[in-house]
């Protein structure tokens, strides 16, 4: 296998950020290499931030607007921790990780395991996540999951940048808009699960949730701790005070009716 090297710029002043590109190509019988691109913010950079993110043109350009920012770090763009291993050696000590997820969703299991993974492996070192939704129900899995910082890709670069300082400051980071998004849920919270409960009993209320979300009886009967039996008899009643005659008249009823309440839930 063999690597290409070269600098860009070797002849320019020193007001001009040295890009070092290292990038190998797919050979025969070989299979697929990651490609890794290294962008210098100063020369007497002593730590290092690294971008995670599968798909080399993003973490790249990223990678390159941070460093463009100077923020004192030697930005490192890597498809997987893995690969960042590899080269860890060649490198400033590591201190931050921003996993770009794109739009992926926090909650799909492989993007929670690589969170979770990165959190527990690097605790001493801020995971700060990178997404294309604002959506709070992501954000708040993301800090479960262990992540000091979420950023929306509806931010500017600088935001970006302050985000990542407060992360290595000890502090976390989440978008205003979601602040405020969750300060409206708070309190029409319990405006919200009213309604419902003038319509259905507090156990029939659980299992209008249930039945909305999809869940067959089994499950609902396990997650509430209930008999499958009970669980059906409060399903007729729940049709009966709807008028539905099915599971999914029921679900686009509830739907209907309470769409504040469901959406929080």
């Amino acid at each position: 296998m063999s690597t290409t090297s070269g600098t860009n710029g070797s002849h320019a002043s020193e007001h001009n950020v040295p890009i070092e590109l290292l990038q190998t190509s797919m050979l025969g019988g070989q299979g697929p290499v990651e490609s890794v691109v290294n962008f210098h913010g100063t020369r007497s950079a002593n730590r290092s931030l690294v971008v995670l993110d599968n798909r080399a043109l993003d973490r790249e350009c990223f990678a390159q607007s941070l460093t463009s920012h100077k923020i004192g770090m030697e930005v490192l763009a890597f498809g997987t921790i893995e690969d960042w291993k590899a080269e860890k050696d060649l490198h400033p000590p590591l201190s931050a990780i921003l996993l770009n997820v794109g739009g992926c969703k926090i909650t799909d299991a492989l993007v929670a395991d690589e969170i979770k993974k990165l959190t527990s492996e690097f605790r001493t070192t801020p995971v700060v996540v990178l997404a294309d939704t604002d959506d709070l129900t992501q954000i708040l899995k993301a800090l479960e999951y262990g992540a000091r910082g979420y950023i929306p890709s509806s931010v500017g670069i600088d935001v970006c940048v302050e985000a990542i300082g407060l992360a290595l400051a000890g502090g976390i980071f989440v978008p205003a808009s979601s602040v405020l998004a969750m300060r409206q849920t708070i309190a029409s919270g319990g405006e919200a699960a009213r309604p419902m409960a003038g319509l259905f009993t507090s156990r029939q209320a659980e299992v209008a949730q249930a039945l909305r979300r999809g869940k067959a009886n089994k499950i609902i009967a396990y997650e509430l701790n209930l008999r499958e039996s009970t669980v059906k008899v409060h399903i007729r009643n729940i049709m009966k005070k709807l008028k539905a005659t099915n599971r999914t008249e029921v679900a686009y009823k509830i739907n209907d009716l309470f769409p504040g309440e469901m959406n929080a839930a």
